[in-house]
């Protein structure tokens, strides 16, 4: 479909980079270097993938303790520095000033 579009309007319509239509960019050896070099990434990333250093039965809960402390020291940091309780008395304590029906 582009190249009809391409062929039957002498050109690219519009801007040249931007659009459905646009001008296709051309391959840079640098483009394909980096392609090449994100390639050998992933196949390294796939070959320690398909080397588990623990196996399903070992990995199952085996940071579970370790978890819990964390969380357990988490919740000691939160409460710690949650604020004291403040009750409505303590904000209306000041209109009770001319306060005359009961002692």
């Amino acid at each position: 479909m582009f190249l009809t579009a391409f062929l039957l309007r002498k050109g690219i319509p519009g801007k040249q980079w931007i659009g459905k239509y646009r001008r296709p960019r051309n391959i840079t050896w640098q483009m394909k270097r980096g392609v090449i070099r994100r390639l050998v990434i992933e196949k390294e990333t796939e070959y320690w993938l398909s080397r588990p250093w623990m196996t399903i039965e070992q990995e199952r809960g085996h940071a579970a303790s370790r978890r819990a402390e964390q969380w357990e020291a988490f919740k000691a940091a939160k409460a710690a520095t949650f604020p004291a309780p403040k009750y409505i008395e303590d904000h209306l304590n000041h209109l009770n000033v001319t306060k005359k029906w009961g002692n």
